[in-house]
């Protein structure tokens, strides 16, 4: 997998502006895979994102249902959370092919465990603790 761009985030602000950004920016039937460890801000990157696709709903980890749906943006997003995943089965099972192939944008936290099963065209953000205190490197492969 090539990593097309690094960048540095230094604080909140600028996931909020790089998060919007992509939300902006998104399109039906795209998959973003986030991988990073826990307390990197996968799911405050997906709030942003669903701000830049004008969702108003607050926008919570979906850890115990592995999918949340969000319908009043421009796009429908759909949050999925895989950690508890422990067989790529259970995607099949909760239909996660159709989100995956629907008009929505799907943003996967903890890919890295379905990796696999995500479509050829998933835009992967790896998520890195950064230096300083609140600082994050996402290595992106778009």
């Amino acid at each position: 997998m090539d990593i097309k761009r690094s960048i540095n985030i230094k604080n909140e602000e600028d996931t909020k502006s790089f998060g919007i950004n992509l939300g902006q920016k998104a399109r039906a039937g795209q998959v973003i895979a986030l991988i990073g460890d826990l307390g990197t801000g996968k799911t405050t990157l997906t709030k942003y994102i669903a701000r830049g696709l004008g969702i108003t709903e607050n926008i919570s980890s979906p850890t115990f249902t592995i999918v949340k749906e969000y319908e009043t943006g421009r796009l429908p997003l759909y949050h999925f959370d895989v950690y508890r995943i422990g067989d790529p089965d259970e995607l099949f099972n909760i239909g996660a092919y159709e989100y995956f192939d629907g008009n929505g944008l799907c943003v996967v936290e903890w890919a890295d465990l379905v990796q696999d099963e995500l479509p050829e065209d998933t835009d992967f953000i790896f998520i890195e603790y950064g230096d300083e205190e609140g600082e994050r490197i996402y290595r992106c492969t778009f």
